[in-house]
């Protein structure tokens, strides 16, 4: 199996519309995808109830009594959506367990003040240090020429992580996450200017995955 964490300790960064528009792409490549939320609020098992059975499917934990929370069988790739103030042992336990973390950030003082010691404490877990696990960064709701765009950039630079992509405020978004839908689910023309925004983190994943071309 393949595993992906997006975990950011400020809440409202954007997990979730990460979460589940990476499992949208998945289940719609046709791979079997479980979106695992850790979050308290339960945001993304909220937004997969939602989900039309008409949609391709998106499995969430398998829970059985008395047994800790599972992947269902055959399960591909997993999408974990992770809680704000992640840190800690959970945090290592975390990290120890999937192969990618996404961190996604706003160009705002707030969110890189509250990102900057989550960062430096992620690059220090043994996973990481190892190489078992690699980090990479999406600003969210930037448009990438703006100066807010270059501060953040310039602030994850001190981290030498990769940003992998910028993904502009639009409520495209909104209206999918109301409705259990992504942009992966919309028709293409409609969506085609974000779907391109997402190509770099796909083709980062994909060269993690080993599914290059």
């Amino acid at each position: 199996m393949f595993s992906i964490l997006i975990a950011n300790p400020k809440g409202g960064s954007g997990k979730s519309t990460l979460a589940t528009n990476l499992a949208g792409y998945y289940a719609g490549a046709g791979r079997k995808v479980m979106l695992g939320d850790v979050d308290r609020q339960q945001s993304s098992l909220g937004w997969l109830a939602r989900r039309p059975a008409v949609l391709p499917s998106i499995s969430g934990w398998e829970i059985k009594a008395d047994e800790p929370a599972r992947p269902p069988k055959g399960t591909e790739v997993i999408v974990l959506d992770s809680s704000a103030g992640l840190h800690g042992k959970k945090l290592e336990a975390l990290v120890d367990r999937v192969d990618r973390v996404i961190v996604p950030i706003q160009p705002s003082a707030f969110d890189m003040s509250a990102s900057e010691a989550f960062l430096a404490k992620l690059f220090e877990e043994k996973a990481v240090r190892k190489g078992r696990a690699y980090v990479g960064v999406v600003g969210m709701r930037v448009d990438p020429r703006t100066r807010s765009a270059r501060e953040l950039e310039a602030f994850l630079g001190r981290f030498e992580v990769p940003v992998l992509a910028w993904l502009r405020d639009t409520q495209l978004y909104v209206q999918a996450a109301s409705t259990g839908a992504t942009l992966f689910d919309f028709r293409p023309a409609q969506v085609a200017r974000d779907r391109a925004s997402w190509q770099p983190i796909i083709d980062w994943l994909r060269v993690s995955e080993g599914r290059v071309g």
